[in-house]
């Protein structure tokens, strides 16, 4: 099926105007995009970002948007005919609602979730990993497959940060470790870490999409259950779940972001066994020596340090 995927460009006055509009066209299933909404997701989430590029707060200045759908057929066509006509009226009536431009794409049915997928293709990560979507095939050789299929989760293997990750591990799990990976995303390092010999992992996200995200790689991987578990929560924050946490681990990665890395430091030494390891990534370049030296001062050893187009991790103990 096609669609007509139409865009209403407005500002924050016009929101309102725009929206009843398309009620009384019958459209209510629309997606809007406002300055103050990306900036309340801003605050709202600082755990999960380090910095925000000037050119998207500058294209953000102002703006607001105002998404919706019809289907690609007579019918959807007169529908949009009509909300031009309204929007012409709108524009006659109000001159403080933006500039109140609509756009047009034609999109089918499978473009929302799907298009993605014909760029992510199998990929050789270090000397001995292979990443292969599960929609692909792919040519082992002598390399250890990692099937994965990402979902709306981070962790393909495909950013720096994951991937320095994975070329990291690669040298130091041997067999029999014990991991905890935190901020799991995908699952990608917890099955990676498994695939290379690890004897368990417990993987821990904040968001709940990464539980069910994990969980379906590992299966997709033959891990049983009780070799990679799912928790979701804060580890900072949850007292629970840092008892369930426990420590003792050989391993623990944390590729997430500097403000995290940095809370979690005086943390680090009860999380590890005795020569255990702690790989944390997910570091611009910026915050690259404060990380370090918030690491230090909570006696974690940064062993190594490995950079890879403005992204950092440290390889500590």
């Amino acid at each position: 099926m096609h669609w007509l995927e139409i865009h209403i460009d407005t500002n924050a006055a016009g929101l309102e105007e725009v929206q009843a509009l398309l009620s009384a066209q019958d459209i209510d299933g629309i997606q809007i995009e406002d300055e103050t909404d990306f900036h309340d997701f801003l605050e709202n989430n600082r755990d999960y970002w380090d910095y925000v590029d000037e050119g998207l707060s500058r294209s953000m200045e102002g703006r607001s948007r105002v998404t919706f759908y019809l289907e690609a057929n007579a019918i959807g066509y007169t529908k949009m005919g009509q909300v031009r006509i309204a929007l012409d009226a709108l524009k006659k009536q109000r001159s403080d609602c933006g500039p109140l431009i609509m756009s047009l794409e034609d999109v089918q049915d499978a473009d929302w979730e799907n298009n993605w997928k014909q760029y992510y293709k199998p990929m050789e990560v270090g000397e001995r990993l292979l990443i292969i979507p599960q929609w692909e095939q792919a040519e082992l050789g002598d390399r250890i497959p990692l099937y994965l299929d990402p979902g709306l989760t981070f962790g393909t293997g495909a950013h720096a940060s994951t991937r320095l990750c994975l070329e990291t591990m690669e040298r130091f799990i041997h067999g029999g470790e014990r991991v905890l990976d935190l901020g799991c995303g995908s699952g990608i390092l917890s099955i990676a870490a498994l695939r290379l010999g690890a004897a368990s992992a417990l993987a821990v996200d904040i968001d709940d999409k990464c539980r069910d995200a994990a969980r379906d790689n590992a299966a997709l991987n033959g891990l049983a259950p009780d070799a990679c578990r799912v928790l979701t929560g804060n580890i900072l924050t949850d007292e629970a779940l840092s008892t369930e946490i426990g420590g003792g681990y050989d391993v623990v990665f944390a590729n997430i972001v500097a403000d995290v890395i940095i809370a979690l430091a005086p943390r680090v030494r009860e999380l590890l066994a005795e020569n255990g390891r702690f790989l944390c990534s997910g570091i611009i370049d910026g915050r690259a020596d404060e990380t370090a030296a918030a690491l230090t001062a909570n006696g974690v050893e940064v062993l190594e340090r490995h950079s890879d187009n403005g992204w950092n991790a440290f390889l500590c103990k």
